[in-house]
């Protein structure tokens, strides 16, 4: 294998067109671009820690119970007219030890975030004595349970700011890592190894998953510990808006799923997927992930996604910063102080938003939408998203051709593709043509949705025009290479798709 070779010089952005970032600057040999301020504000002093995971934790003990208002308020509250839309991604990644492809331990994991916090200036989120991650203004990275890396963008205004986020952070990744012996894997499912080799991290959160999931499903520990996944969290501007994006979402999400498809292996073979990330969301706990048919009722707004959420079942309660064991209670028993395991305790909306974030829906609503049915992929292809996304859903003429062109889908149309596409991907049959018919007229709709937003920014689509022209997911593209150059040996995928 050459991957060690490779990492000495992955010091150039990948091959492409690169985003028209602000200036740049060089850190010990390394292109590092510099963000706009905007992305940058409330960083704080080299070395500091901040609060403990998770990211909302009150500490005012509520003395009046929250309402039904104050949850649907609080989704209301992320309204805000266009012109303060903005861009958020988030994307995971494999890390693994370059000279045995192994997944990387805690320990490994720790010392990159202490040489991340130290040479660029991140502050550390502490757990107990353990680092979970790191904050920088607004971005975040955080560990998954399995310890795949995740990096939370700050919201911003450009896709050319968005794509210069992602290249700051693996830059910034890449500079630590490599003197570690170490690669990051853009994936959608580990590719090698078995559940039972893949480390797990030291995180309350996770530990009340992990002892959860087996109870409501039989795919939770490989959603938790073997895949990765790209989003693109998006703005509305009033509950309208708010409805109308999110239809479009749900209806096209399957469309994003086979055009960024890439997830064909698993314990070093075929899986029988283009997307088995995508198919291990259809088993993991179906009272909290899947195709929302709600969302297209007549009487769907922000009171209905409450209810919504009330109805899934809690993980945990955070409190004195430590995970409290709440799995399958009932948030409403919490509003009204009587769960069995915090007995008296009132719920803040910090509580609230945790609770959000439980759920794992095809669409999440928070105080903005994301959309969640890509997987993990190389750098080029995670710029992509964003841009198929924005292209669609912040363009207003765009956004109408979606809404009249899923208009008269089914419910079961829509689960149809919800099932077959991670299978079959842009090859899969509906109505009189297939996945890749409509991919087409997606993309022109996202592309002429970025022309008009002014920003220059279409060339983002460039990753994907020939998976859609051919109808070849990145996927099939992997699982040719597979059986042709590679051999059948599914090591060459850590060199192939090493950021």
């Amino acid at each position: 294998m050459a991957v060690a070779s490779r990492l000495a010089v992955a010091r150039v952005s990948p091959d492409g067109a690169r985003p028209a970032a602000a200036g740049r600057g060089r850190t010990r040999g390394l292109a590092v671009v510099r963000l706009p301020p905007a992305a940058m504000t409330g960083r704080r002093r080299r070395g500091g820690a901040v609060a403990a995971s998770p990211p909302t934790e009150e500490a005012v003990q509520m003395t009046e119970p929250l309402t039904k208002e104050d949850l649907v308020a609080y989704l209301v509250s992320g309204c805000k007219p266009k012109e303060n839309w903005r861009i958020g991604t988030e994307h995971e990644k494999f890390g693994f030890e370059v000279d045995t492809l192994r997944p990387i331990k805690y320990d490994q994991i720790r010392d990159i975030l202490n040489g991340l916090a130290e040479r660029f200036d991140w502050d550390k989120i502490m757990e107990g004595d353990n680092v979970i991650g790191l904050k920088q203004g607004k971005q975040s990275i955080s560990l998954e349970p399995g310890g795949q890396f995740e990096l939370s963008g700050a919201p911003l205004e450009t896709l050319h700011q968005t794509c210069a986020e992602l290249n700051s952070h693996l830059y910034q990744v890449k500079a630590v890592g490599e003197e570690m012996g170490i690669g990051f894997l853009g994936l959608g499912f580990q590719p090698k190894w078995a559940l039972s080799d893949i480390p797990i991290m030291p995180k309350g959160r996770s530990e009340i998953m992990r002892n959860y999931m087996p109870k409501v499903g039989t795919l939770g520990l490989d959603m938790m510990f073997r895949t990765c996944t790209v989003q693109v969290n998006l703005d509305f501007s009033s509950e309208q808006d708010m409805i109308r994006k999110f239809r479009a979402g749900l209806a096209l999400q399957p469309i994003a799923t086979a055009i960024f498809a890439n997830s064909p292996f698993k314990e070093g073979k075929p899986n029988g997927f283009l997307s088995l990330r995508s198919h291990i969301w259809t088993d993991t706990d179906n009272n909290r992930a899947g195709m929302l048919p709600f969302v297209f009722d007549n009487s769907f707004g922000f009171e209905q996604y409450v209810d919504y959420a009330l109805d899934v079942p809690m993980y945990f309660v955070y409190r004195n910063k430590k995970y409290i064991d709440c799995t399958g209670m009932s948030f409403k028993d919490f509003m009204q102080g009587k769960l069995p395991q915090a007995p008296g305790e009132l719920p803040t909306l910090n509580d609230w938003e945790n609770h959000l974030t439980t759920i794992f829906p095809e669409v999440r609503l928070k105080r903005y939408l994301e959309m969640r049915g890509a997987d993990g992929g190389p750098w080029r292809r995670l710029c992509a998203l964003p841009a198929f996304w924005v292209g669609l859903l912040y363009d207003e003429e765009s956004l109408q051709s979606i809404i009249d062109m899923t208009f008269d889908w089914t419910k079961e149309e829509r689960e149809m593709l919800r099932r077959k596409v991670p299978l079959t991907g842009l090859k899969t049959p509906f109505r009189d043509g297939y996945v890749r018919d409509l991919a087409e007229e997606v993309l022109k709709l996202a592309k002429s949705g970025l022309e008009r937003r002014g920003y220059k920014e279409v060339g983002f689509l460039r990753e994907v025009d020939e998976v859609v022209r051919t109808g070849v997911t990145p996927a099939e593209r992997l699982l040719n290479l597979y059986e042709t150059k590679w051999q059948r040996n599914v090591d060459h995928v850590f060199e192939h798709l090493l950021y």
